[in-house]
């Protein structure tokens, strides 16, 4: 399922309201990942911050009673896309850093963290250290074989 121009278009604007909330450089920035949420039946977008308060929210009308089995991962797929297309935007909010952009299902448990900003690391699609515990154990085990 490849997204509309439409979709795309709806999914910046949400973005850019978020970015407005959080666009004035406070000595004190808040500490908050952005939590986007998605509804399969009602096709709404909505953004919330740690507290699960409510930033904004869209409807995108492509979503609304979407049968589709793969939904979230289309989804996922369509929201990293924005948010790269968007990094002035999606890396510049004055949030302390490192922050999140996660997607969450309807009771605010996370499904996927889509994009991680940092001041140096920029980690898409994925967890910052996957795959470290493993490279670790084998580095511990090469050692005392040696």
């Amino acid at each position: 399922m490849q997204a509309s121009e439409h979709t795309i278009k709806q999914i910046e604007r949400a973005l850019k309201k978020v970015a407005q909330k959080f666009n004035v450089e406070l000595e004190n920035q808040p500490l908050t990942d952005i939590h986007i949420q998605v509804n399969q039946e009602s096709g709404e977008l909505l953004v919330f911050n740690d507290e699960d308060v409510e930033i904004t929210r869209c409807v995108v009308e492509e979503w609304i009673d979407s049968k589709d089995e793969d939904f979230y991962e289309h989804v996922k797929s369509t929201l990293l896309q924005v948010i790269q297309q968007n990094k002035d935007i999606t890396e510049g909010l004055h949030v302390l850093r490192p922050y999140s952009y996660v997607l969450v299902d309807e009771d605010h448990e996370t499904i996927c963290d889509l994009y991680l900003v940092d001041d140096d690391t920029i980690v898409l699609d994925g967890e910052l250290m996957e795959g470290l515990s493993e490279d670790l154990d084998l580095f511990w085990e090469e050692l005392r074989n040696k």
